[in-house]
């Protein structure tokens, strides 16, 4: 087992022994947690948020509360296409932001089309006060920041914040690779820290994407070497 799988395994049996991961459980996931509700909220009180007018989230059950406060807010939301399997890899949300209605009716984005994205919400399994993250093990948020760098879409200016619960703040080091982008602000139900870490990969390392990657993700196809794009 390697060494942020090790961490994962750790937060999820902790979550579940401690009666704070919700259905449908927490392995296997960025786990949803009792307090989710609450942690939106404190999100919401925070400048960053105030200030930010488009808004990109994961669609992982845990910020639901948080993309439902974007859209009463009246925030642009973008969302990604799981796995980014599409030629046109977000979504705009255009009304309830469940994963399933948002990528039924939510309109389809392609990179170049998107505004400039001002706050980014990512799911997370660890972190620590450092704002180092460990997320589920597909790699796609920090593909998604990647992808959103290339396109000149987020700059250092981009506000990067994950909600968790209590628990999955760790004080510990935590692994991290080059392609590992940290988040600014954490906000759990009962506290907010401010990393003031801005560590954020330059866009596509494209030395860290398999081929079986690569040939899933229509962008890619499109802006690697030799792609129409580049």
């Amino acid at each position: 087992m390697d060494a942020k799988q090790d961490v994962r395994e750790r937060i999820w049996n902790l979550l579940e022994r401690e009666g704070a991961a919700r259905f449908p459980g927490a392995r296997g996931r960025i786990p949803n947690f009792r307090g989710a509700e609450q942690a939106a909220g404190h999100l919401a009180d925070l400048l960053e948020w105030q200030a930010a007018r488009v808004i990109k989230s994961n669609p992982d059950a845990p910020q639901l509360p948080v993309r439902r406060r974007a859209r009463k807010d009246g925030k642009t939301l973008y969302m990604a296409v799981p796995r980014l399997t599409e030629d046109k890899p977000f979504v705009e949300v255009t009304g309830d932001p469940t994963i399933k209605r948002a990528m039924a009716e939510g309109r389809p984005v392609a990179l170049e089309e998107l505004r400039p994205v001002e706050l980014i919400v990512c799911g997370t399994v660890a972190v620590n006060r450092h704002g180092v993250r460990i997320g589920k093990g597909g790699g796609f948020s920090d593909l998604e920041f990647a992808l959103l760098v290339e396109a000149g879409r987020v700059n250092r200016d981009t506000t990067i914040v994950t909600t968790v619960h209590d628990l999955q703040l760790v004080d510990e080091q935590l692994p991290e690779t080059e392609h590992d982008f940290r988040v600014d602000v954490i906000v759990t139900p009962t506290i907010t820290v401010s990393t003031r870490t801005r560590r954020r990969p330059p866009g596509i390392l494209w030395d860290h994407l398999d081929a079986d990657k690569l040939a899933a993700i229509p962008v890619l196809q499109a802006m690697s070497p030799g792609g129409s794009r580049r």
